[in-house]
């Protein structure tokens, strides 16, 4: 294994443990979404509290595998602070690395993605993108439930 490899791996299970974002869902959220992954009983529940358009904070809960909670974690950490427009564009271009199926993307993306970028090589199994995919989905919808759109680029919500 390379030195590269085995550096994702440990980002991957700090993150697993350390669970960013992680805990009590506020009493009156602008919005939630409930998401599970089926295939391997992942799931999670992302509340969102939402002003003038603008994120102000995010907090999860949930339960599931070590890539599940490392990508939670991680997402937490890239959207902190961000607006709703940087908040699409990590969106898309985690969406992008996971849709790779591991056959490379461009380095500014990975720059991009910071610690997300350690989770390039799940891409290869079907299986474990839909589990890294998991929290960026619940986001994703509670954001649309309060009228944010980060699907598309260059659209306010």
């Amino acid at each position: 294994m390379d030195d590269l490899q085995t550096l994702y791996q440990q980002v991957i299970l700090d993150h697993s443990r350390e669970r960013n974002g992680f805990g009590d869902l506020p009493q009156n959220p602008s919005a939630t979404s409930y998401q599970v992954n089926p295939t391997c009983g992942d799931e999670v529940t992302v509340a969102v509290d939402v002003a003038d358009g603008e994120l102000e904070r995010m907090v999860w809960n949930g339960d599931g595998c070590s890539i599940s909670q490392a990508s939670l974690s991680i997402m937490t950490d890239l959207i902190d602070g961000k607006s709703v427009e940087e908040i699409g564009s990590l969106y898309r271009d985690f969406e992008t690395m996971m849709h790779s199926r591991n056959r490379g993307v461009d380095e500014q993306l990975l720059d991009h993605l910071e610690d997300g970028a350690a989770l390039e090589g799940t891409s290869q199994f079907p299986n474990r993108i839909k589990c890294a995919l998991l929290g960026w989905y619940a986001l994703k919808d509670a954001l649309a439930k309060t009228g944010v759109n980060i699907v598309e680029e260059g659209q306010d919500g």
